[in-house]
C-alpha cells in the first residue's frame, strides 16, 4: 500500500496527448477566452449587437452635456459658436468671404461636415483607452465600440443640420430636390468616419498618447480642407504644382464638404467640385470603413490587456 502511494504520477512522455494542451482543449470543447473570431463571424457578431450600438450611442448624446443649464441646446450652439468665430476672423479680417457667393451658408456647412469628422475621430481614438473597464468585464466585438462613437457624432449632426436648414432658408437658399443628396453623403461621409475612428481607436489602445497629438493634426487637416476659403477659387488663382492641386482636390474632408455644399446651395456649382467626385467619395469611404475594420479586427485580442 505504501509503495502504492509513494509511486510518483507518471511523467508525460513528447508527443504524449497529455502534454499537448492544444489537443486536450480540443478534445473537450474548449476555446480560448477572448480569441479572435474569423472575419466573417466578427460582421455577424458586430450586427448582432446594432442595438447595444444604437442605445450606447444615444446615451452617450444624452450624457454629454447633462450637467450644462442648456443641456442638448450645446449640440446646436457649439458648431454655430465655431463657426462665428471662423466667419470674423477668416471672412472678415482675411477676407476669404470675398468672392464666394452664399458665404455664410458656404462657412456653416463646412465647419458643421468637418466637425463631424473631428469629432469622429477624436472620440475614436479615445474609444477603447477610455472605455477599459466595459472592455475587460464584458465580452463583446470591440468594434462596437468605435462605431458607436461616430454613430453618437452622426447623430449630434443630425440636431445640427435641423439649425442649418433654418441658416439656409434665412439667407435666401431655396428649398430644392438636391438637398436629398445629402442623405448619401453623409452615409459615405459615417462610412468613412468610422473607419477612421477604428484605425485610431486600435492606435490609442496600444499609445494612448496619440489622443494628445490628434488635435493639431486634425486643426492641420481643417486648415487644408477648405471649411473657411474655397479650394476652387484659390486653385485658380494659384501657381502650386499639379500634384499640390490634385492633393488638395482629393482630400477626404474636403471631398465630403463640397458635396455637402454642392447638395446643399444652389450657387454652389457642379464646375466647383473636383473630378470624379462620387467616385472619390465612394473610394475613400471603402478604403477607410473596410481598410479601418479589418485593421482593427487583427488586433481583437489585444484590447483591454496589459
Amino acid at each position: 500500500m505504501s509503495q502504492v502511494l509513494d509511486t510518483p504520477p507518471p511523467t508525460a512522455t513528447p508527443g504524449h496527448p497529455s502534454d499537448d494542451a492544444a489537443a486536450l482543449a480540443a478534445r473537450y470543447g474548449l476555446t480560448v477566452s477572448g480569441a479572435r473570431p474569423s472575419l466573417p463571424e466578427y460582421v455577424r457578431q458586430l450586427w448582432a449587437r446594432r442595438h447595444f450600438i444604437t442605445a450606447f450611442a444615444t446615451a452617450k448624446l444624452t450624457a454629454q452635456y447633462s450637467q450644462a443649464k442648456l443641456g442638448q441646446v450645446w449640440q446646436v450652439m457649439t458648431p454655430l459658436l465655431n463657426a462665428a468665430v471662423y466667419y470674423f476672423i477668416f471672412g472678415v479680417l482675411l477676407g476669404t468671404k470675398h468672392g464666394v457667393p452664399d458665404y455664410i451658408p458656404f462657412l456653416v456647412t463646412g465647419v458643421f461636415i468637418w466637425t463631424f469628422t473631428q469629432s469622429s475621430i477624436m472620440a475614436g481614438t479615445r474609444a477603447i483607452s477610455g472605455s477599459l473597464g466595459l472592455v475587460r468585464a464584458l465580452h463583446f466585438p470591440r468594434a462596437a465600440l468605435p462605431v458607436s462613437y461616430a454613430l453618437q457624432q452622426l447623430q449630434q449632426l443630425l440636431f445640427s443640420m435641423a439649425a442649418l436648414v433654418v441658416i439656409l432658408l434665412c439667407f435666401g437658399v431655396p428649398l430644392s430636390f438636391s438637398w436629398l443628396l445629402a442623405v448619401p453623403v453623409l452615409v459615405l461621409q459615417f462610412t468613412f468616419n468610422a473607419g477612421i475612428a477604428m484605425i485610431m481607436a486600435r492606435m490609442g489602445a496600444k499609445t494612448p498618447d496619440i489622443a494628445q497629438l490628434m488635435p493639431f493634426l486634425l486643426r492641420t487637416w481643417m486648415y487644408v480642407s477648405g471649411v473657411m476659403w474655397s479650394i476652387d477659387k484659390v486653385l485658380s488663382h494659384s501657381d502650386l504644382p499639379h500634384w499640390a492641386m490634385v492633393l488638395l482636390e482629393s482630400n477626404p474632408a474636403a471631398v465630403y464638404i463640397d458635396l455637402m455644399r454642392f447638395a446643399l446651395i444652389d450657387s454652389f456649382h457642379a464646375h466647383q467640385l473636383p473630378h470624379h467626385v462620387w467616385a472619390l467619395a465612394i473610394g475613400w469611404a471603402l478604403v477607410a470603413g473596410v481598410g479601418g475594420f479589418i485593421y482593427f479586427w487583427k488586433a481583437e485580442e489585444t484590447y483591454g490587456r496589459g
